[in-house]
């Protein structure tokens, strides 16, 4: 049986503008009614979620007053559908409503920002919210994602609420830093907290920034960010679509090679893990030969997730999934090796690699070692990308369940923490 979505326009923009459940919502419509001239009015939770349903009836006016005030988007771009476009014009397919229908990676970014105004703060805004920005960037790698991510939220709810109070180059810069923490929560919310369904809708609000401020670069590294998410659900014609946008937006900025090699790299996971992985060696080929011959342009600052150590990480978990266990070994150790020490989070993933190339080898003795090291490593920095390759390597190690490492291993694995942590997810 399908799964029925609902409005996803509306849920979408009641998260973005900061509230959590329908019952805030709700409440915020009942207090801001008498600020806007209605009077007194009640909004239910229950109204919300009738609104949020998969055929949300069409608001009354003073409810429209009150959506698009306290949302600050229009009524159209909040998944409702006039009574009056209900029914096909004569000669129409029908068919279910427009925005129930499939759309592409860059045309579903449809709830729009703020609209500028006069301006009113003053020319140093950008710059001063860019420097939390860059701070937050810089946190990432050391701060638990559970602690870092509501303050990367809270701070795009007020770079989107600024927007509407500046113009011209304060308004594109303050949008450019804007992007960047929203493609910083994404990032957390599908590789450190396993959300993908909430990091898809980020990084269309993070690739609308990116528009305002006119940044095709920028705009480029959403969307590939974006084409992990059906990619690492198998969905490789959506995910091969993401990665065509971000290569054609790449095209038109002044892209460094270790940029172009990291679309490689990341077409190459995602054809790997849609059971493609020779193609994704093609692809990790032709990155290191990307990185080799260079380009005269040097990458943004805030390309700081890549470099020829992540994309020898790439090309171990390929040889991994192609099944050439002694080339990922060998990959994957001199990886290991040349990893800096605050690369917490990808020494999971790489100890969880190893892991599982021993487990293939039929190994359980090593493969357990390299998933401990994984698991202490874990207690440091938490990274459920990590905790999913573990997790991995146990299934694989089944076999020999019974052996004092494995138990130990099981000891690990469903610790206290780690048991929580996953319940949650």
């Amino acid at each position: 049986m399908a799964r029925i979505r609902g409005n996803t326009q509306l849920k979408a923009a009641r998260q973005h503008a900061g509230y959590a459940s329908q019952q805030a919502l709700a409440d915020a419509l009942t207090d801001a009614a008498p600020r806007i001239g209605l009077g007194r009015m009640d909004v239910s939770a229950r109204q919300v979620r009738r609104w949020e349903s998969s055929s949300p009836p069409w608001p009354r006016t003073d409810h429209q007053r009150l959506l698009v005030h306290v949302l600050q988007q229009p009524i159209e771009q909040l998944g409702f559908i006039p009574p009056w476009e209900t029914t096909a014009h004569p000669g129409a397919t029908a068919g279910p409503p427009q925005r129930d229908r499939p759309r592409s990676a860059v045309t579903r970014a449809a709830l729009p920002l703020p609209v500028a105004t006069t301006g009113v703060q003053p020319p140093t805004l950008a710059a001063d919210f860019a420097t939390v920005t860059v701070a937050h960037r810089r946190l990432y790698w050391s701060v638990r994602p559970t602690q870092l991510h509501p303050a990367v939220v809270e701070h795009t709810r007020l770079g989107t609420h600024l927007l509407a109070e500046t113009s011209g180059v304060t308004r594109r810069l303050l949008a450019a830093a804007l992007a960047e923490s929203l493609l910083l929560a994404g990032r957390i919310e599908f590789f450190d907290i396993r959300r993908p369904a909430e990091a898809d809708e980020t990084l269309v609000h993070s690739l609308q920034a990116a528009a305002e401020a006119d940044d095709p670069l920028l705009g480029s590294a959403i969307l590939a960010h974006a084409a992990f998410i059906p990619g690492w659900d198998g969905r490789r014609d959506e995910a091969a679509e993401r990665i065509r946008a971000a290569r054609t937006y790449a095209r038109r900025a002044p892209a460094s090679a270790e940029f172009l090699a990291w679309l490689d790299a990341v077409e190459a996971e995602c054809e790997t893990r849609c059971d493609r992985p020779r193609e994704g060696l093609r692809l990790i080929s032709h990155a290191e030969g990307l990185l080799k011959d260079g380009t005269p342009h040097s990458s943004p600052e805030w390309f700081d997730w890549f470099s020829p150590t992540r994309l020898a990480a790439f090309k171990g978990n390929t040889q991994l999934n192609a099944g050439h266990l002694a080339q990922a070994h060998e990959t994957l150790v001199a990886v290991l090796n040349a990893l800096p020490d605050n690369a917490g989070k990808q020494r999971t993933v790489i100890l969880g690699d190893l892991a599982a190339v021993e487990a293939a080898r039929k190994n359980p003795e090593a493969a357990c070692a390299y998933a401990v090291e994984a698991m202490d490593q874990l207690a440091i920095t938490w990274y459920a990308t990590g905790m999913d390759r573990i997790v991995d390597v146990r299934r694989a190690l089944q076999p020999w369940a019974d052996s004092d490492e494995v138990r130990d291993l099981d000891d690990r694995i469903y610790g206290w923490q780690t048991t929580l942590r996953a319940l949650r997810r």
